[in-house]
């Protein structure tokens, strides 16, 4: 696990989407998933503003790491927030664009999202492989749409499943843990003193911690970076000289 803290939101925007550029231009074709929320909208308005045409984005494919079960033009979309925050302002082809579409039968698109996985990404050791996985975390230690009180998704042998809101019972299609542990690459985005508490329970491995799903994320490759705003990692950096 490597700690990247940053005084602020958008620094960590500023410096993950340099880290996403970096990575993106050092190889032949990558595989991304996308994760939604503020912090992910704030990188794509960095990368926009300032990588539009320093990426090569024709050698990019685009996923989404979960989605809401709603169509790809409401205001609750990931895929809407990534579309007007950064796909209109880049120049990408269609087909590199692979939604989850939120408007299907939600039991439906969790196996047909499984199975473009499966049959757009490489397969390693018997599942479909990202490049990168890129993830928020909520206040309550959930990550892509795997929450607290249904850990038994995170191991599922499915690519994807269908999850349910606690709080206002909506459905959402998320990837699973094994696809998650599968990357090549994760890479956590949390901003915000709302989160300091779970951050600093499952970085510091204090009791309780692994009752969050994203205490979980531990990719086979041992790849894994967390980027923090200060507020985020107040529990983290306190004490430190």
């Amino acid at each position: 696990m490597k700690l990247e803290i940053y005084d602020s939101k958008q620094e960590v925007a500023q410096k993950f989407a340099k880290f996403l550029a970096d990575f993106i231009n050092g190889k032949e074709g990558v595989h991304i998933a996308l994760s939604g929320g503020s912090t992910p909208k704030f990188v794509f308005d960095v990368l926009a503003d300032t990588y539009a045409h320093r990426i090569a984005w024709h050698k990019v494919n685009l996923y989404w790491g979960d989605e809401r079960c709603v169509p790809p033009n409401d205001s609750e979309s990931n895929y809407k927030m990534t579309t007007d925050h950064l796909l209109s302002k880049i120049t990408i082809p269609q087909e590199n664009i692979h939604r989850i579409k939120g408007e299907n039968d939600p039991a439906y698109e969790a196996r047909r999202y499984a199975a473009l996985l499966e049959k757009t990404l490489p397969i390693f050791e018997k599942r479909p492989q990202f490049d990168l996985v890129i993830l928020g975390m909520g206040e309550d230690g959930h990550t892509a749409s795997i929450f607290p009180y249904a850990l038994g998704l995170w191991n599922s042998n499915r690519s994807c499943e269908v999850a349910v809101h606690p709080g206002t019972g909506q459905k959402r299609i998320t990837i699973t843990g094994n696809i998650i542990n599968n990357a090549q690459a994760v890479v956590f985005l949390v901003t915000g003193a709302d989160k300091a508490q779970k951050v600093t329970q499952i970085v510091k491995k204090l009791p309780g911690y692994a009752a969050y799903p994203a205490s979980l994320v531990a990719p086979k490759s041992g790849a894994l970076w967390w980027f923090l705003d200060a507020e985020s990692a107040k529990g983290i950096t306190s004490g430190r000289s």
